[in-house]
């Protein structure tokens, strides 16, 4: 086999992987696997900017540095990816023709357009003020406010400049609107759509993503992931304490009222909700979205029974592992990547309102209650770490991504 085919190969794989979200050591993990299945003997090193990778013995390597950015999920790409992993390592599909399938994957338009990703963000709104006890009027001016986050981002991409303080400015824009709201519309619970607003732009699972790779001894990875949270928490808090001032500044003290109680099938109604948005968001395949709706019933009903058995803190650790559990079952089954309803499950349970929450009663001086939710955060994403990881010991899977 031509050698530096198979490199070429592993490169351009490991890139792809990378832009799409892939965490680190998963995508060693791939790397080290496909690096075998060619005869290759490498190393490699994955950070969220960068990766390196050294093919050959240890006096006598040759080692490449990829500069790459942080990527979004994107769940049908690394579907497509997958399927060229197989076919290429399973399948003896030439190197060289696995190449050009990646570039193939790479350039391909985005498999949603922008009305609909739009209406996915107002749609995960609505669904998260329900999550978050709202009533139908919450529920109406947070689908309202995650509409125009969406729209928000969608200029994100034409300005370069306006990405790089995209949540400090959502956080500013979904505050004070939501004060707005309640002289517009009437008294309702203005924090709840503040949140809900917001929901979709909360770091939860690269908090998530940053604790695993630190509990698998990724630690330049997981630092980094971890202090990027920490980050966009901060961008946050600091949108939302300056919409804060500005509103009781021009406006005065917001109209609150008690959210009307919904019976408890609109729960459901909600979860089916969010779990299409996060089709949309996370730019999953059509075929893959009944699949996802399961993984997160399946996600929902574990976390609330083991709340019910073992408290709030652990009903998180027990959504996780069922999710991964039943993710690897539907990996084997499907011969997919496990990950395409692993992300959307564990979305469902990851801690960001909870760690927004803490950071907003902090800047709201509120020092006591704000290390305790923060705490709180803390101990949530280390139960959602741990489903996680025991997971892969009860079910480990065997297949190239």
């Amino acid at each position: 086999m031509d050698r530096q085919a198979n490199i070429s190969f592993m490169l351009r794989l490991a890139r792809a992987l990378h832009s799409y979200g892939i965490p680190a050591h998963r995508l060693e993990d791939v790397l080290d696997s496909a690096a075998r299945k060619l005869g290759l003997e490498g190393q490699f090193f994955s950070t969220p900017t960068s990766i390196f990778a050294a093919f050959g013995k240890q006096d006598e390597q040759h080692t490449f540095l990829l500069r790459v950015n942080p990527g979004d999920v994107d769940l049908g790409k690394l579907a497509d990816l997958d399927a060229v992993a197989v076919r290429v390592l399973r399948e003896g599909l030439a190197p060289v023709e696995g190449s050009a399938q990646i570039d193939a994957v790479i350039a391909a338009p985005p498999r949603y357009g922008q009305m609909l990703t739009t209406l996915a963000f107002g749609l995960a709104s609505a669904a998260a003020s329900r999550f978050l006890g709202g009533g139908a009027k919450e529920i109406a001016l947070s689908a309202t406010l995650g509409l125009l986050i969406g729209l928000l981002s969608l200029a994100t991409g034409r300005w370069t400049g306006l990405g790089r303080v995209f949540e400090p400015l959502a956080a500013f824009t979904v505050t004070v609107l939501a004060v707005v709201f309640s002289f517009v519309f009437g008294a309702y619970a203005v924090s709840n759509a503040t949140l809900a607003g917001l929901i979709v732009l909360m770091p939860g699972l690269t908090l998530t993503v940053a604790m695993i790779e630190l509990s698998t001894q990724h630690l330049a990875s997981g630092t980094a992931r971890l202090s990027a949270a920490f980050v966009v928490f901060l961008g946050m808090g600091f949108g939302v304490a300056i919409g804060d001032t500005v509103t009781s500044r021009f406006f005065g003290a917001a109209r609150l009222a008690r959210a009307a109680v919904l019976p408890e099938w609109t729960m459901w109604l909600a979860l089916v909700a969010m779990s299409l948005a996060f089709t949309v968001l996370l730019r999953a395949k059509p075929r893959d979205a009944g699949w996802i709706v399961v993984a997160g019933a399946i996600a929902f009903t574990g976390a609330k029974a083991g709340a019910a058995w073992f408290g709030g803190d652990l009903g998180v650790f027990v959504g996780a592992l069922t999710v991964s559990v039943a993710s690897r079952g539907y990996a084997r089954l499907l011969d997919r990547p496990a990950t395409i309803t692993q992300v959307p499950g564990l979305l469902l349970l990851v801690p960001g309102s909870v760690g927004f929450r803490g950071l907003a009663a902090l800047l709201d001086k509120q020092v006591i209650s704000g290390v305790d939710t923060t705490f709180k955060m803390i101990l949530t994403a280390v139960a959602l770490v741990a489903g996680v990881l025991i997971a892969n010991i009860l079910a480990p899977l065997r297949r190239e991504i």
